[in-house]
């Protein structure tokens, strides 16, 4: 009878050991192709700061750019940033943040409640470094990888406490002011309104030009309203380079009609985000390569400016991202995610050309953004 227990419980173990998971199991990917980095002189730091660059990659932390930096054979663009630091990001009532409170601090320079865009815990508006660029006369700009009624570009345009009323988001975009807006989010302008509203005419009648392709936005003048597909963009592999197309546009028609004023830009890797909620570390992989890419078109942009300040940070991180193996002649990574959401890390910042003294160490996000807003003048 002992024998019989012994053999029975034998062949239980067996068949609970192949039931396990194995231990340590990971996500590999590998990028199918590499590309080369660019190589950049900042100006001297005393240089004087006409232009802002803010560049946020959604989700990006640490974790995501180390995964970065190994599938393209171990260099990025951001490791052109000769100033590195650290920004934590939790808001006003809770320690993990979303993309509407950290957003929003970035935004303005104080943080606030969870949900809220652009506006203190208690729902009164707070305005954006775009809002004070604009009462000095500059030319502003908001391009994103999203939808245009998503938390992160509506930070900067928009005021509601609550980051999913998407309907009285995308109407403040009607005074807004900035005078370069392109991203997703057609549907959101009319479409898929409740209220019936057509804001692009809307928009129209407050003297925009409405795009709604690439090639239409090559063509337009200031204000312009690009909304270039009915969400968020197509995935990073079947956009190409539209997205950094359209930063490119922005960047030389704000230049153009700026002047010695200067502009002031916040520019949105968005996307890199939504895949690493779905745990796709390839599709958020190829995301984050994408915004790096994107990063090296604005560092040579402002090396040939010379008085242009740029700043890439993120509002947090996502996913629980761990680095586990890989080969970085291969560009090859294995990684394991730890949840579906954010967390609480602190997230780095990169800081490139003239007043980039003025940043380094461990900020909170709101000083970080008003370190930023006070080269704005």
């Amino acid at each position: 009878m002992k024998l019989v227990r012994n053999i029975a419980l034998v062949v239980l173990c067996a068949i609970l050991s192949c039931c396990k998971q194995p231990e340590g199991d990971l996500q590999y990917y590998t990028a199918p192709n590499h590309y080369e980095v660019v190589s950049v002189t900042p100006p001297p730091a005393d240089a004087e700061v006409r232009n802002v660059i803010l560049m946020i990659g959604d989700g990006m932390g640490l974790e995501q750019i180390s995964c970065a930096w190994v599938l393209n054979r171990g260099k990025l663009n951001i490791d052109n940033f000769p100033i590195v630091g650290l920004s934590r990001t939790y808001c006003t009532d809770n320690l993990i943040t979303d993309s509407a409170a950290g957003g929003t601090a970035l935004a303005v320079g104080q943080k606030t409640a969870i949900d809220h865009v652009g506006c203190d815990p208690d729902g009164a508006p707070l305005y954006s470094m775009l809002s004070k660029a604009q009462e000095l006369g500059k030319k502003t700009g908001c391009v994103t990888v999203c939808h245009l009624a998503d938390a992160t570009p509506c930070d900067f345009c928009c005021h509601n406490p609550s980051r999913y009323d998407s309907n009285g988001l995308i109407a403040d975009y009607i005074d807004c002011g900035v005078d370069f807006i392109a991203g997703g989010g057609r549907d959101y302008f009319g479409p898929k309104r409740h209220d019936g509203r057509d804001i692009v005419a809307e928009m129209k009648a407050k003297g925009y030009t409405s795009a709604s392709d690439e090639q239409q936005l090559m063509e337009a003048a200031l204000p312009v309203l690009g909304l270039m597909s009915d969400d968020n963009l197509p995935i990073a592999a079947e956009r190409g380079d539209l997205f950094r197309h359209m930063v490119a546009r922005c960047l030389d028609l704000l230049s153009s009609a700026s002047g010695e004023k200067g502009f002031v830009a916040m520019l949105e890797g968005s996307c890199i985000d939504d895949w690493l909620h779905a745990n796709r570390i390839d599709l958020a992989m190829e995301e984050t390569l994408d915004f790096d890419r994107t990063v090296g078109d604005v560092l040579q942009w402002a090396e040939k400016d010379g008085h242009t300040l740029v700043i890439v940070t993120a509002d947090h991180s996502t996913g629980a991202l761990t680095l586990q193996d890989g080969d970085i002649a291969e560009g090859r990574i294995g990684v394991e995610f730890g949840n579906d959401s954010h967390n609480g890390l602190a997230v780095p910042y990169f800081v490139w050309g003239p007043g980039s003294d003025a940043f380094g160490g461990t900020l909170e996000n709101c000083e970080l953004s008003n370190i930023i807003s006070s080269f704005i003048k």
